[in-house]
C-alpha cells in the first residue's frame, strides 16, 4: 500500500522565491537605468550573494559525488554513466557550436563594419582576458585536474578538482566494503546539513539578483543594447531556437518529456540564473529537483556538477557565433573548411577555459590566437555587450544540463517515468503529494520509486520531516 505525506497548504503567489526574484530584477533594471552611479554601488550586493553560493556549491558537489558512488551496487555502472555523459556531452557541444556558425553564416551581421584591428586597443580586464587567452592551451584542462593540496579545490571554487577528488573518495570508500558504511551515513547527515544552510542563503536570492542586475545596467547603460542589439537578437534568437528544437526535440524523442513543462518545474532556477548572469547559483536546486523528478541519485550527483565544466551549450552558440561575426567585421575570409577546422578548435579551446574566472572571452581569445587568421583583439567588438549576452548563455548551460542529465538517466534506465510524468504535469500538486517541502533548497528530496515503474514513489515520513519546511 502506498505510504503518502498529508497536503501542504501552498504558500501565497508573493511569497513565491521565483516571483520575489523576478520582482527584484525589475527594480534592479529600473534603478540601474535612472541612476546608474546608485546602480554601480549595489555590486557589492549581487557578488556577496554569489560569493555566498560558490561558498555552498563545492561541498555539495563533492558530498553528492560521493553519497552517490559509494551508494551504488556496481563500480562498473558509474564508470559507464561517466563514458555516457562524456561521449553526450562532445556530441552536445559540436552540435552548439555548427548551429551558431549556421546563424551566422545566415544572417551575416559582421558585413559592412569595417573594422581596423590596428586600432583596437583593449584595456582592463579585456586585456588580461587577452593575455591569458593567448597563452591558454587546451591540454591545460588535463593539467589543471588535480589540485595543488585538497583544501585548494574548494578555496579556487575549481569543480572539476573537486570532482576528481570526490570520484577517488567515492570509489575508496565503495572498495573498502562494510568498513565505509558509517561514512557513507555520514556524508548523507552532513549533506542535508550543508543543504539546510543552502536553504539560508536562498532566502536573500531576491537581494542578490537585484543588486546583481542593477549594477549591469548602471555600469554598462541600456544604450549598450542598443549599439549592437541585432548581434545579441540573434543570440537570443539562435539559443530559443537550440533550446526549443534540438534539447526540446531530443528530450520529446527521447526521453519522451515536454521541454515546456521542464521550463515550468524549473522557474525559481530559472529567474535566479536570469537575475545572478551565471548558473552556479542554481546547481543545487537543479540537482534536487532532477533526482525528485524521478532520475536515479547517482545520475544526477555525477552528471549535473561534470556538465556544468564539460556541457556549456550556451558558450559553445556564444563562441562561434562571436569568433564569425569578428571575422567578418575585420573582413577576415574564411571558407567553409577553414570553418569546420575552427569548429574542432573551439571544441578543444572551451574545454581548456573551464572552470576560469571570464572563461568565455578566454575561450574566445584562445580560439582566435589557435588559428591565428582572425584578429584576437576583435573581442573588443563584442567586449560591452558581453554582460547583456552572459543571462543567455547561463540560461542555455542550464537547460543544456537538466535535459543532459534526463537523457542519461533513460540511456542508463534509470528514470522513474511515472514520477516524471506526474511531476511535470502538475508541479505543485505532485510537490506536494510526494512530499517535497516548500523550500526548493532545503535538503535531498524524497527518493523516487523504481525507474520504469507506473507505481507512485513511496516516501518515509522521516524524508519529508528531515528536509525541513518554508519556501
Amino acid at each position: 500500500m502506498t505510504q503518502t505525506t498529508p497536503e501542504r497548504k501552498r504558500k501565497p503567489w508573493y511569497r513565491q522565491l521565483y516571483v520575489q526574484v523576478l520582482v527584484a530584477i525589475v527594480i534592479g533594471v529600473v534603478l540601474g537605468a535612472l541612476a546608474p552611479d546608485l546602480g554601480k554601488a549595489m555590486q557589492p550586493i549581487g557578488t556577496t550573494f554569489i560569493a555566498a553560493m560558490k561558498v555552498l556549491i563545492g561541498p555539495i558537489v563533492f558530498l553528492t559525488v560521493i553519497g552517490g558512488i559509494a551508494g551504488v551496487a556496481d563500480l562498473k555502472k558509474v564508470g559507464l554513466t561517466g563514458l555516457k555523459a562524456l561521449t553526450y556531452f562532445q556530441v552536445g557541444t559540436i552540435v552548439a557550436l555548427g548551429f551558431g556558425l549556421v546563424a551566422i553564416n545566415v544572417v551575416r551581421l559582421g558585413d559592412g563594419v569595417n573594422a581596423n584591428p590596428a586600432a583596437l586597443h583593449p584595456t582592463g580586464s579585456a586585456q588580461q582576458y587577452i593575455q591569458t587567452g593567448e597563452t591558454q592551451h587546451w591540454w591545460e584542462f588535463f593539467t589543471n585536474l588535480v589540485p595543488d593540496s585538497f583544501f585548494s579545490a574548494f578555496t579556487d571554487g575549481d569543480i572539476l578538482q573537486i570532482i576528481f577528488l570526490a570520484v577517488l573518495f567515492g570509489i575508496a570508500i565503495k572498495a573498502i566494503g562494510p568498513l565505509g558504511d558509517p561514512l557513507v551515513t555520514g556524508v548523507k547527515r552532513f549533506t542535508a546539513v550543508v543543504f539546510k544552510v543552502l536553504s539560508f542563503v536562498m532566502k536573500t536570492a531576491p537581494i542578490g539578483a537585484f543588486g546583481a542586475m542593477a549594477y549591469a545596467v548602471g555600469a554598462f547603460g541600456l544604450s549598450t543594447l542598443t549599439s549592437l542589439g541585432s548581434l545579441i537578437l540573434l543570440f537570443y534568437v539562435t539559443s530559443i531556437a537550440f533550446v526549443v528544437i534540438v534539447l526540446g526535440g531530443l528530450l520529446g524523442a527521447y526521453v519522451r518529456l515536454n521541454i515546456f513543462q521542464l521550463f515550468r518545474y524549473l522557474r525559481e532556477e530559472f529567474f535566479l540564473v536570469l537575475g545572478t548572469s551565471t548558473a552556479e547559483p542554481a546547481l543545487p536546486g537543479l540537482m534536487r529537483k532532477l533526482t525528485f523528478l524521478g532520475a536515479d541519485r547517482a545520475t544526477v550527483g555525477l552528471v549535473v556538477p561534470t556538465g556544468y565544466s564539460f556541457n556549456l551549450d550556451g558558450a559553445a552558440i556564444y563562441l562561434s557565433l562571436a569568433t564569425l561575426y569578428i571575422a567578418q567585421a575585420t573582413n577576415t575570409a574564411l571558407t567553409i573548411p577553414q570553418q569546420l577546422g575552427l569548429l574542432a578548435v573551439m571544441l578543444l579551446t572551451s574545454k581548456g577555459a573551464a572552470g576560469v574566472a571570464g572563461g568565455g572571452f578566454i575561450a574566445l581569445t584562445a580560439t582566435l590566437s589557435t588559428i591565428g587568421t582572425v584578429p584576437a583583439a576583435g573581442i573588443m567588438l563584442v567586449f560591452g555587450i558581453d554582460k547583456f549576452m552572459s543571462e543567455c548563455r547561463a540560461l542555455v548551460n542550464f537547460y543544456g544540463n537538466a535535459v543532459a542529465t534526463l537523457v542519461i538517466a533513460k540511456w542508463d534506465r534509470n528514470l522513474d517515468y511515472a514520477r516524471a510524468r506526474e511531476v511535470l504535469s502538475d508541479p505543485g500538486s505532485a510537490e506536494r503529494s510526494l512530499g517535497w517541502t516548500d523550500d526548493p533548497a532545503a535538503g535531498p528530496p524524497p527518493a523516487p520509486s523504481t525507474a520504469g515503474s507506473d507505481e507512485p514513489p513511496r516516501v518515509p515520513a522521516e524524508a519529508a520531516n528531515a528536509a525541513g519546511t518554508g519556501r
